[in-house]
């Protein structure tokens, strides 16, 4: 084993976005595998108004050991070395220990008790220890509140010690624990892994580390009920002698000495709570009052919270405990910022006990919300509070132990106890809590960026969305659906977690169903965000049919004229396009250009990306001089009322140097793709999505133009980048991988293509599975290198079993199943048999005419690989002209060698 300002709901489904505004097209060995400019993470269309969230991880290296993941939490003043403490090192030094859980067995030693009893304290001393002692070689820290939470941490862990691929974290989760297992002949690697705050085991069944000889296991958890029996080392509350320790040491450290019966009398009125005698203990040293002066405030903030809230607390904890900690906040809020404390603990009591990052609570809603508390203390107009007034809130309320800011980790920097959390949601009114909950989440998105490079902000972010979505109850639903849902659930997706943003925007969309109707725009916008997510997972017909019932509500709800129809409409003909029928995408687009010219105006960025989507489909149809003239015709009025640097311009002048270059004028395509790589350099900077791909089409374009070596040595530069940038199993790496190979078999080494495309497809079927487009189009690619090298009834025989699962996955009639069948016949051809490969292009030919109309390019071709192998069969003269049925790229192609590279 290697070891309160309000941020406005924007309706997706309002994003419209030109399939021009930054991406490249996708040309698949199957003659129909490709998706128009579009750039970003998706392997669909990305629709948008040009504003793209998209995810760029950087990747790293594989770390050297001894090497630590994640945060442990900080050591608490004047901790007690307890019985537990003992107990814990020697059950995970002495051999290891099982606990069953479902269907999964959990190896090593679970700490459970009631929230504020220092569990966390504990296994952090264990780890910090074990840590510091060189008894580990690899250690996991993992706050498991949920399944999500804990493979984000193993994710992350395998960003770390294995390199994976950020984009990618279910995958990484996985390989990380498959790491974990002990293997033959491996060296071995000592491993802790802590997994924190576990709330419910069942929820991490298939996420628990596995037994082996060198690695532990640390849990914790307030569970103890029968699923973890027998298995336990319970933590309880301090004993009298560890409470009285404790406070002796606490105030020692300041040079403070109380009467040992008023601390013991202290302790006993706060239940012997770890947590709240912190709190005391803080008070203590910070007001400067004596022990028994304590005792007084605390009885009487005990009986006023008992006449507020008579009800038994949760967790067990008493009303004198949670006066401790609302003294505790009277006492911060007259630190300098005065005023300020108890509002900053109000919105931290939302988000994630387990780490907040600093920009949420110094973010401009946050701000807001500090200034409205100030005003309500003032009489007059007060000063907006500042950033550095947020952070001096942050530190007050750290100096009476109500958080922990740790501002070195920044996108953990705050934690709150979830026990101190709920004590303060408990004193705010009904309304009181839901205005709090809207301004956090206002805060939480304000601080979320468009685009996600840091991954451990990401996750940072996506966790605190999960607690406010629990904390917050109804609030977020009402009076209309937070857009902090939405943002939770596309940061799922271009984390590469498709499955998750699948799952998430599912719920969403029961939820926003439940709480304002199914007929409600909120709801109407999930189910956008499902279907489109659906379609990106690579099921175009499934999301094409999502869109086809949106569309109809939308038109009963809303009506034929509204953005939104017309946005779905949008929609509709781009999967369905990308399910196959360009003729019904262009006749779609066609009547909708009508609509949208009607409502909004030529000069609309609606219309003009309408248009773009317009002139793309005819070109698909086999049009592509059309298109090029299209496209022509739009980049002026993109100048005109846009701007030369616009990205919607760039990406225009991207499609007519694609469709120009489909016309037959390589040499011209490239040229303009240089000239719009100069300018992408200028205005987005070299490692912009859009630069990496203009670069990449300029290097297609040359190699069309008849420079395959210099194509190949251009994608090989740019695969590097990719890799930096993007990371290893990220879609355009991929795609750029395959561009390599292709057009390293141009060069004439069709061995080292077949050889590429083999590992390529390995990869595939790991990051996108067997049914993918994608995976899909490498099966075709790698059968065809190998016909290249010789073996072409190999060929031949990888093509009939990629047609069928064609047929299942696409359908008879989609354009890439159509092209299987004319690599099947070809190779069947090459491989002897040319009667056989003359019958299926006659077959063939049949179906293109129907599907396609007889001036389509594939039918042409279709025509001709029929005249070619009639007269290798002898039936009439072989045609002039096709002396070698595989003409390099600049010529006329035949189906199964026209756009053979794929793009992105």
């Amino acid at each position: 084993m290697g070891c309160a300002s309000t941020v406005r709901m924007l309706d997706p489904t309002v994003f419209e976005g030109a399939l021009v505004a930054g991406g490249e097209a996708r040309y698949g060995a199957d003659g129909g595998d490709h998706v128009d400019f579009r750039g970003g993470l998706f392997t669909g269309p990305v629709t948008g108004k040009d504003i793209h969230h998209h995810y760029y991880g950087t990747r790293r290296p594989t770390a050297v050991w001894p090497h630590q993941v994640g945060v442990i939490p900080p050591r608490a003043g004047c901790f007690q070395t307890r019985a537990e403490v003992v107990r814990l090192r020697e059950a995970l030094t002495g051999g290891q220990a099982a606990v069953l859980v479902g269907q999964d067995t959990v190896h090593g030693q679970v700490l459970a008790g009631m929230g504020g009893v220092g569990k966390t304290q504990l296994a952090a001393d264990y780890a910090r220890t074990a840590w510091q002692a060189g008894e580990l070689d690899v250690l996991v820290w993992i706050t498991a509140s949920n399944a999500t939470a804990a493979a984000s941490g193993y994710a992350q862990a395998a960003v770390e010690i294995l390199g994976a691929d950020p984009a990618d974290r279910e995958t990484a989760a996985r390989a990380f624990l498959a790491w974990l297992e002990p293997k033959a002949n491996a060296a071995p690697c000592r491993w802790l892994v802590v997994l924190d705050d576990v709330t419910d085991p069942a929820d991490l069944n298939g996420l628990w580390p596995p037994a082996g000889p060198h690695g532990r296991t640390l849990v914790t958890t307030r569970r103890q009920d029968a699923a973890l029996a027998g298995r336990l080392i319970k933590v309880g509350l301090f004993t009298e002698a560890e409470s009285l320790a404790y406070l002796t040491s606490a105030l020692g450290a300041r040079n403070r000495h109380e009467p040992a019966e008023q601390l013991t009398a202290l302790a006993q009125d706060l239940g012997h709570l770890p947590l709240a005698l912190s709190q005391a203990a803080a008070y203590l040293i910070d007001a400067g009052i004596s022990a028994a002066a304590y005792r007084g405030l605390l009885a009487d903030r005990s009986a006023s919270l008992t006449d507020a809230a008579p009800e038994v607390l949760p967790d067990g904890q008493t009303q004198t405990a949670a006066a401790a900690w609302s003294l505790s906040a009277d006492r911060a809020d007259t630190l300098r910022p005065v005023g300020l404390a108890r509002p900053m603990l109000q919105l931290a009591a939302f988000l994630s006990p387990n780490g907040i990052p600093e920009t949420v609570l110094t973010s401009a809603p946050a701000l807001a919300h500090l200034t409205r508390h100030r005003a309500e203390e003032q009489d007059k107009t007060p000063a907006s509070v500042t950033a550095d007034e947020a952070v001096g809130a942050l530190r007050a309320l750290d100096r009476l132990s109500l958080i922990d800011h740790t501002p070195a980790t920044p996108h953990q920097a705050i934690r709150v106890h979830q026990l101190i959390q709920r004590a303060t949601r408990d004193t705010l009114t009904p309304d009181q809590h839901d205005q709090m909950a809207r301004t956090t989440a206002d805060a939480l998105i304000t601080a979320w960026p468009a685009i996600e490079r840091d991954t451990e902000l990401a996750q940072a972010l996506r966790a605190n969305a999960t607690t406010l979505t629990r904390t917050a109850g109804d609030a977020l639903y009402q009076p209309d659906a937070h857009v902090v849902l939405y943002r939770a659930g596309r940061s799922l997706g271009e984390a590469g977690q498709v499955t998750a943003a699948t799952a998430h925007f599912h719920r969403l969309t029961e939820t926003t169903g439940h709480h304002l109707g199914p007929d409600h725009p909120a709801t109407l916008t999930a189910r956008h965000d499902l279907a489109r997510w659906r379609g990106e997972a690579g099921d175009a017909a499934g999301a094409a049919a999502a869109f086809e019932q949106l569309l109809a509500d939308r038109l009963r709800v809303q009506g034929p004229d509204h953005p939104h129809t017309l946005t779905a409409r949008s929609h509709l003909a781009l999967w369905r396009g990308m399910a196959g029928d360009a003729a019904g995408a262009a006749t779609a687009f066609e009547q909708l250009l009508a609509d949208r010219l009607r409502a909004l105006g030529e000069d609309h960025p609606h219309t003009l990306t309408t248009r773009s989507h317009l002139a793309r489909w005819r070109g698909e149809t086999g049009d592509a001089a059309g298109a090029a003239a299209a496209y022509e015709q739009l980049l002026a009025d993109r100048l005109r009322v846009q701007g030369e640097d616009h990205p919607d311009t760039l990406g225009t002048r991207h499609n007519l140097a694609r469709w120009r270059g489909e016309t037959g004028d390589a040499a011209g395509a490239a040229a303009a793709y240089e000239q719009l790589l100069a300018d992408r350099l200028r205005v987005q900077g070299e490692d912009h999505p859009h630069t990496l791909t203009a670069r990449s089409n300029l290097a297609r374009w040359q190699g069309e133009a008849g420079d395959a070596a210099g194509a190949a040595a251009a994608y090989e530069q740019l695969l590097a980048d990719r890799l930096r940038v993007l990371g290893e199993d990220h879609p355009h790496t991929l795609t750029t991988r395959s561009n390599l190979a292709h057009w390293r078999g141009e060069t004439g080494d069709a061995a080292g293509a077949a050889a590429a495309f083999e590992q390529l497809l390995a990869d595939r079927l790991r990051v996108q599975g067997p049914d993918h487009p994608h995976t899909l189009t490498t099966r075709s690619h790698l059968a065809h290198w190998r016909g290249e090298t010789g073996d072409a009834a190999g060929a031949a025989a990888a093509f009939e079993q990629l047609l069928a699962d064609r047929l299942r996955v696409q359908g008879p009639d989609h354009p890439h199943t159509l092209a299987a069948r004319s690599h099947l016949a070809y190779w069947r051809g090459m491989a002897g048999d040319a009667a056989g490969a003359a019958a299926a292009f006659e077959q063939l030919l049949a179906d293109r005419l129907w599907a396609l109309g007889e001036d389509h390019p594939d039918t042409l071709a279709a025509r001709s690989h029929l005249a070619y192998w009639r007269g290798m069969a002898g039936e009439t003269p072989a045609p002039e002209g096709w002396r070698d049925p595989t003409p390099r790229p600049g010529g006329a192609q035949p189906a199964h060698r026209r756009r053979g590279r794929q793009g992105e």
